[in-house]
């Protein structure tokens, strides 16, 4: 039995939020003057992340439960997770909060390598760690996961619950449909993840997937299997993708 963190920490009222009017944005046609300046504060706020982030570095992102405790066996993997990629290279990006990404943060730190988070303004749970080189806090759900797509190599999926699932879909999404390049994705801890391989079997025999939308996929109990996945396809397409390195301009604060 993993521990997990229920105590219930006081909800900010949804007006509290920096990124409430997310909600009612979602809720159907407004007005084109609300639409249009909802519009101009998402373009800000992508603009801000890309400042944030452009000098981040080639990263893998690591998705995972924000309720997991420091000291659990759920802990303790993201941490070797984190430390594992930093020391393939790649910096570790998470969502920036407390559990499976803090966890990985701090792996990350731990072994000399560079940790960023993509924080995001919840009622609960979602309070930045402190084992972060650098930061970005987003107002809205939608950005904060561009960016974590934009800036990742590869992608290890940790527990969690919904929102680990909603990342570890989003990332499949993009790369059957050709909408990123073909990143590795790990589901770390077979047991966990166990129950969702009938469902692609299932899938794969209906006709609804091919089998080599799954070809990426990794499912593993082993940390250092984990890191064979990552070099041997996050780094080729790193290469493939991306040599360019930028320099920075004093004019813009960089």
């Amino acid at each position: 039995m993993q521990a997990v963190n229920i105590n219930q920490q006081p909800s900010a009222t949804l007006a509290e939020l920096p990124g409430h009017e997310e909600k009612y944005f979602l809720e159907g046609p407004r007005s084109r003057a609300k639409e249009f300046f909802f519009s101009v504060k998402v373009l800000i706020e992508f603009i801000r992340g890309f400042r944030v982030l452009h000098f981040a570095g080639p990263c893998i992102a690591v998705f995972g439960s924000a309720r997991v405790q420091p000291g659990s066996d759920y802990y303790e993997t993201g941490r070797k997770t984190g430390a594992g990629i930093a020391k393939l290279g790649f910096t570790v990006m998470t969502g920036g909060g407390p559990g499976i990404m803090e966890a990985a943060n701090r792996g990350a730190k731990e072994a000399g390598g560079k940790s960023v988070g993509c924080n995001i303004s919840l009622p609960r749970e979602q309070a930045a760690n402190k084992y972060l080189d650098l930061q970005f806090n987003c107002r809205y759900f939608f950005v904060r996961k561009v960016l974590m797509f934009k800036y990742s190599y590869g992608f290890v999926i940790l527990p969690g619950g919904i929102g680990t699932l909603d990342e570890f879909s989003e990332a499949l999404t993009l790369i059957q449909t050709h909408k990123i390049l073909n990143f590795p994705l790990v589901l770390l801890n077979r047991g966990y993840w166990e129950p969702l391989m009938p469902l692609f079997h299932k899938m794969i025999e209906s006709y609804m997937i091919e089998p080599a939308d799954l070809k990426y996929i990794l499912l593993t109990d082993s940390v250092e299997e984990a890191m064979e996945h990552l070099q041997k396809y996050a780094v080729a397409q790193y290469h493939v993708k991306r040599r360019k390195e930028f320099r920075r301009f004093a004019l813009l604060g960089e």
